[in-house]
């Protein structure tokens, strides 16, 4: 009778630890599996849109990062670097036809005035030459004016002028390059590249480095590269302006039965799911499902409308997009299906892995229960 009773209860006890082991709650995984992401579709009272990607998906979210300059940046003309401009530096030097000169004293052959700068309304003011309008001249236009008005002072004055860029011809360059700083506006640095060149160029990846530049109320983004392939790009400067330049933000998070999971740098301009998944090490051979590749995204409203095929949707959307790579199109849809920044790429793990771990949970368990039934004995 104890013996009968004995076993039964070792039976009981096997009965539970069976219903423990094989429910999924408690087993070791990486996420939700391929039928628990199919069952929150919207078709199934869920709160996400499932759709299988295929050609028609591929090019109605095929979106990458729209970026340039506007057409006030794009069509500015190349800036005169010889203008005189506000808060510019101008050298003088005065050579009068005479042994006593009115400016450079006894004995001297010339008279040097340095540094003298320009105010904000644009004049300097020159001994007996008086106040002078500067800004806007070249620098052979105001010695032309400055010599007429010490023509009258000293006979046959001879001036030479030498401007040097101020903070009314100067750009700041900040971010991702060689030397930050202030930079004046010279003939060799009159352009975009140029400038960024004796900044000492960019010093991230130049495939994701964006250049940003601020105008006023004007601003635009561009991929760096970008300058050398349009050459319509390469804007002209204008003092004031303000530059950027810093690495691409985007990111997409990889999960689930890869070689890795982790937030995941763009680490070019587009990239594609073949290339995601590349990235982090590729399937993990030893769990991986190939039919179970899904990429979640909040999607907005007009791309929502037009892979659903739904005119009713308001506002962002969740969609959940699969991918299968054993389908005999399935490499070529993953390697043209754009990731996009926020992605999430999960890949689910074999329906034989959950299975061989049931096994190994309940071997364990079973060894456990044997152990325990022993020692009760």
């Amino acid at each position: 009778m104890t013996s009968m009773a004995s076993r039964i209860a070792r039976l009981a006890a096997l009965c539970a630890i069976l219903g423990m082991v094989t429910a999924c709650s408690l087993l070791p995984r990486t996420g939700p599996t391929r039928n628990e992401l199919f069952s929150g579709a919207v078709e199934r009272d869920g709160n996400a849109f499932v759709v299988e990607v295929d050609q028609r998906v591929t090019a109605a979210t095929a979106q990458v990062p729209a970026l340039g300059f506007p057409a006030a940046l794009v069509n500015a003309a190349i800036a005169d670097t010889d203008v005189i401009r506000p808060g510019d530096t101008i050298s003088l030097t005065i050579y009068e036809n005479v042994t006593d000169g009115l400016l450079a004293g006894q004995g001297a052959a010339a008279a040097v005035i340095d540094e003298v700068q320009v105010d904000g309304s644009g004049f300097i003011f020159i001994p007996y030459a008086g106040r002078v309008q500067a800004a806007g001249n070249t620098p052979d236009a105001l010695r032309e004016v400055i010599t007429r008005n010490l023509d009258e002072q000293t006979p046959d004055p001879q001036v030479v002028v030498r401007r040097s860029a101020g903070d009314g011809s100067t750009v700041t360059i900040t971010g991702s390059v060689g030397a930050q700083g202030v930079y004046p506006i010279q003939r060799p640095t009159r352009t975009l590249s140029a400038m960024l060149a004796a900044a000492g160029g960019v010093t991230v990846d130049a495939e994701t480095a964006q250049v940003t530049l601020v105008r006023g109320p004007h601003r635009g983004t561009i991929w760096f590269q970008d300058l050398f392939r349009d050459p319509a790009l390469d804007i002209a400067l204008r003092g004031g302006d303000r530059i950027l330049v810093e690495a691409d933000g985007r990111s997409f998070t990889a999960l689930g039965a890869t070689g890795s999971q982790s937030l995941v740098p763009f680490d070019a301009q587009a990239i594609s799911a073949i290339e995601a998944i590349a990235s982090v090490g590729g399937l993990n051979p030893n769990f991986a499902d190939p039919t179970g590749v899904f990429v979640l995204r909040d999607e907005a409203e007009t791309v929502a409308r037009a892979v659903v095929g739904r005119a009713d949707l308001i506002g962002p959307q969740r969609l959940i997009y699969v991918l299968d790579l054993t389908a005999p199109m399935g490499m070529f849809e993953a390697r043209d299906f754009v990731i996009r920044d926020g992605d999430t790429v999960y890949v689910t793990a074999a329906p034989i892995t959950q299975w061989n771990n049931a096994i190994r949970a309940l071997t364990g368990t079973l060894g456990a229960a044997g152990t325990v039934s022993n020692a009760v004995q």
